[in-house]
């Protein structure tokens, strides 16, 4: 098994510290965030760090680097207060992905991609037609993350769309039927399985017998 310090890692080069970091925390969702300006500008971008915050309200958390360059999908976010989240699925992956290039702000990676706008129940933000599950989102807070500049954004969800065949009579959605992809590190998209679903775990009768 290979064994790394502090030292080891401070030592690594940029592009393998951000390799190996990103990766060993896990599978991470695969989630593009779109967004529009004030000006009508509609920005897409991939993001792999939204994550469930809470049900009851229904509240969800995503990262932003630190603000040291334009950032178009926190500048939308914090001039309109909404937003979407929407999964990508196999089919449109290597378009996600493609969002995480720099354009110029009036540039939209919707005109760049096959990825396509729709606009749903009067959401100013767009939605990513055929995604299988979107979220219309509604900024809350910013809180500053003062270990590294990093901002981390929480927002409610206001309008949910699932796929039909996805959403179980319990309210469990199944994402495997939806293709939905993940993220190993940086740029490694994979297709989870779905090995079983367990019953809420309870402690075991222990006999010391």
């Amino acid at each position: 098994m290979h064994y790394f310090n502090t030292t080891d890692v401070d030592g690594f080069s940029k592009l393998y510290r951000l390799n190996m970091i990103n990766s060993i925390t896990g599978f991470k969702s695969a989630n593009l965030i779109a967004s529009k300006s004030n000006n009508g500008d509609e920005n897409l971008a991939i993001f792999s760090s939204v994550t469930h915050l809470g049900s009851n309200p229904a509240l969800l958390h995503f990262t932003l680097r630190p603000n040291t360059v334009p950032r178009d999908t926190y500048k939308n976010i914090k001039e309109t207060q909404v937003f979407t989240v929407n999964h990508v699925s196999a089919p449109h992956f290597e378009d996600a992905h493609h969002t995480s290039a720099k354009y110029d702000e009036a540039v939209s990676e919707f005109d760049q991609t096959r990825l396509v706008p729709e606009y749903k129940n009067n959401w100013y933000a767009p939605y990513v037609k055929d995604s299988p599950i979107s979220l219309g989102c509604r900024y809350l807070n910013e809180y500053e993350i003062k270990e590294n500049g990093c901002l981390l954004i929480v927002a409610a969800i206001e309008q949910i769309f699932i796929q039909e065949d996805l959403l179980m009579e319990d309210g469990w959605v199944d994402l495997t039927k939806g293709s939905v992809m993940a993220i190993n590190g940086l740029d490694g998209y994979t297709l989870p399985q779905l090995e079983k679903r367990l019953e809420y775990a309870r402690p075991k009768q222990i006999n010391n017998k």
